[in-house]
Formats: structure tokens, C-alpha cells, sequence
């Protein structure tokens, strides 16, 4: 996301994105991955990303990265799609319930990949236990913001920050539901 909160410029640009020279994407994605095995999607996200395969000329180890990325258990969030003739789970209705029983399972971590709208409803159901956020070197003023139509106020305790030549920051938060009642 920039500064100013934005994960969008207008009309969908990314070209604010910047391409960090001293990370590798795959050493970025193995590194996401390595303590999760399931990951939400957003529906959005899902059709973008959900089951896209390298190009053929990547690394190695992007390669393996997208290996790993497809070996997890994929949920995806949406209100019409219903299957895709794939293993992902399609949870339609019932969304707090189905998350927090999918919590309760042994296992490890989830990764909530998607946009805006899943965010937002992940936010307001409270169901966000650490945020991990790449803050980009740029303010756009417009576009879309990876935070809008929240509820209630979240407290949040910084657990680390990491920054590189490029300007890119890494933010991790934790929720602290203490702070919040």
C-alpha cells in the first residue's frame, strides 16, 4: 500500500508499485508461506491469483514459491461463485462462523490474501489476528483505499518494522483486542 493508504491509483494503475532490487519475489512469497497452510481469498483476488502459474522463463525459485503457494488449503469468500472445479473451499454465507471454526483446527497460520472489500469484512467481524502490510515510498490522493467502511476502532501494538533501500517498509501489527473495549 502507499503512505496515504491506497493499494490502487485511479483506474487500478500499480505503477507506483516499487520493485525492490535487494528482495527476490520468490524469497518474498517462500518467506509468506513458510509458517501458513491456508490461505483466504477474496473472490477478486481469487480469479486474479488463485491458480496462476509462473511464467515459464521465471526462477527456480519462483517456480517453487508457486509450488508451495498451491500445495495450501485455498478458502475463498464469495457471494455468487460457488465452485471452479478446483480444491479450493467456497464459503458463501455464515462468514464469522466459518472462519472461526476453521481457526479452532489444528494446523498453522492463515494468510487472508485479498483486497479492499475481504479485508473490510474480515475487519469488521474482528477476525484479523496480525496484520503485515509492505508500505510503498508513494502518496497518490486518489484511488482505492485498503482501508474504508470500518466500523469500530482497532487497536494495534507494532511487533516489527523492517525498511529497505528502496524506501518499502515492512509493518507487522498484532490486534490488541485489550485495547479495544
Amino acid at each position: 500500500m502507499t503512505l496515504d493508504g491506497y493499494i490502487e491509483g485511479q483506474n487500478g494503475k500499480l505503477d507506483w508499485l516499487v520493485r525492490d532490487k535487494e528482495i527476490d519475489f520468490g524469497d518474498i512469497l517462500n518467506d509468506i508461506l513458510r509458517d501458513k497452510d491456508i490461505i483466504f481469498y477474496g473472490r477478486i483476488s481469487y480469479d486474479k491469483w488463485g491458480n496462476s502459474q509462473p511464467d515459464e522463463n521465471a526462477s527456480q525459485k519462483i517456480k517453487d514459491a508457486y509450488k508451495l503457494l498451491h500445495s495450501k488449503q485455498k478458502y475463498v469468500f464469495s457471494k455468487t461463485k460457488k465452485d471452479d472445479n478446483t480444491n479450493a473451499i467456497f464459503i458463501n454465507s455464515n462468514i464469522k462462523e466459518s472462519v472461526l471454526e476453521i481457526k479452532e483446527q489444528s494446523g498453522k497460520n492463515i494468510w487472508l490474501y485479498g483486497g479492499a472489500k475481504i479485508s473490510t469484512t474480515f475487519l469488521n467481524l474482528d477476525l484479523i489476528d496480525e496484520y503485515r502490510l509492505a508500505v510503498h515510498p508513494a502518496i497518490l490522493g486518489k484511488g482505492k483505499p485498503l482501508f474504508q467502511n470500518i466500523e469500530d476502532s482497532h487497536k494495534l501494538t507494532l511487533t516489527d518494522a523492517k525498511g529497505y533501500k528502496s524506501g518499502v517498509t515492512l509493518l507487522t501489527y498484532k490486534a490488541d483486542r485489550t485495547r479495544n473495549s
